[in-house]
């Protein structure tokens, strides 16, 4: 059987798209018959802490070692652990989840050891991690000397090339369970009176960690416009990054009367949960200010919620402007709220027509059974004649 050693930032039940696509991939990796032992770092233990393995599932272990306040002390403890596993273990080939710090280290520990390595770039780690303070040549180090990459879109891919030299790069798009995400069924679990929200206002929703990368200030400015017209609540389906508390605070201040109107649910146990959430909402927004592939617009058009979005990294990729979903360039984001009124106007054959062609657009390019061909190709790259 092949072994594979997993290295996450994050893995479920962390928060974010981060932590959900490390947990999805993981879980796929175990059906194609990979052994994969999980290597993820916590806050909420002592600095150098590792915990006994979780076992997920008879092929999945998972590691979680305490954060030290710095990387240059956390990285070299993990690669004691990382030595530790190997030599108890015996991989087949490291995989970095994100460049850095996963990417950096499973390459890294893959070249001391003689194994192969691949790295995932998601987002965030070429979008910020090549400017200040950023470290531009470890990123660049790490593109040139892992074996295998992945991009979560094609956007990424073309600036992987230019960064690294590489024209190799595998696009491994994220992926829905579109059977938890789907449109609403006749039995509903969440209610509007639940939250209480009024019959007529109009529900805008977003879903995720909020923060400035995510449009935070767009969404509240959205909120104020759309009220101005016609009554309306933000649904933040999940929570507000603790430092971006204060963006929330000034805005109380400033519009108490709309800001009565942001319901955030917090931290849902589970995709059946957030699932719920989506269907309660009239107009999904995504002001991404850049992005790789976000999973939770991914999910809201399997739950066919008609979409705004801006045409930050990826998205353009998944929504056809006025097919399945609305582009906003990022230039004109603070136009939000009016898209937003502009959506409202359609008839109910126009929005059903839109929200069925995002759902169908999910099942035929970001289906789980796609991620799996996409992982055997990976698979079959990095460890030849293994699967």
């Amino acid at each position: 059987m092949t072994r594979l050693l997993f290295i996450t930032e994050r893995f479920a039940p962390d928060l974010g798209g981060l932590a959900r696509s490390a947990t999805r991939l993981v879980g796929t990796l175990s059906q194609l018959g990979v052994e994969v032992d999980v290597v993820t770092w916590s806050r909420y233990l002592q600095p150098g802490e590792v915990l006994p393995p979780e076992t997920k599932e008879a092929n999945i272990r998972v590691y979680r070692i305490g954060l030290y306040r710095h990387w240059d002390m956390t990285m070299p403890h993990t690669l004691n652990v990382l030595e530790w596993l190997h030599s108890a273990s015996g991989y087949d080939a490291i995989w970095g989840h994100y460049l850095f710090p996963s990417g950096f280290l499973a390459t890294w520990f893959a070249a001391l050891v003689g194994l192969p390595s691949t790295v995932s770039a998601r987002g965030n780690d070429i979008d910020r991690e090549m400017f200040p303070p950023g470290d531009f040549a470890r990123l660049q180090w790490t593109l040139q000397h892992t074996k295998v990459i992945t991009a979560v879109s094609a956007d990424m891919s073309r600036k992987i090339q230019l960064l690294g030299g590489r024209g190799d790069v595998l696009v491994l798009k994220n992926a829905v369970d579109t059977e938890i995400f789907s449109p609403p069924a006749k039995k509903v679990e969440i209610s509007r009176e639940e939250l209480g929200i009024a019959a007529d206002e109009v529900v805008l929703g977003f879903c995720g960690e909020l923060r400035d990368k995510k449009g935070q200030q767009f969404l509240l400015n959205a909120l104020t416009t759309v009220r101005q017209v016609r009554p309306a609540c933000l649904l933040i389906i999940g929570e507000v990054r603790p430092s971006q508390e204060s963006v929330l605070q000034l805005y109380k201040t400033h519009q108490p009367e709309n800001a009565q109107r942001i319901i955030i649910t917090g931290h849902l146990p589970n995709p059946e949960a957030v699932a719920e959430y989506l269907r309660l909402c009239d107009v999904y927004l995504q002001p991404s200010l850049w992005e790789g592939m976000p999973n939770a617009l991914l999910e809201a058009m399997a739950c066919g919620c008609g979409c705004i979005a801006s045409d930050a990294g990826g998205i353009p990729e998944v929504i056809t402007h006025g097919k399945d979903g609305f582009l906003l360039p990022r230039s004109q984001l603070h136009k939000l709220g009016e898209a937003v009124l502009e959506y409202l106007t359609l008839t109910d054959e126009e929005k059903n027509k839109i929200s069925q062609a995002a759902r169908d657009r999910i099942l035929t390019e970001y289906s789980l059974a796609q991620e799996k061909l996409q992982l055997q190709t990976l698979i079959a790259r990095l460890i030849p004649n293994s699967v």
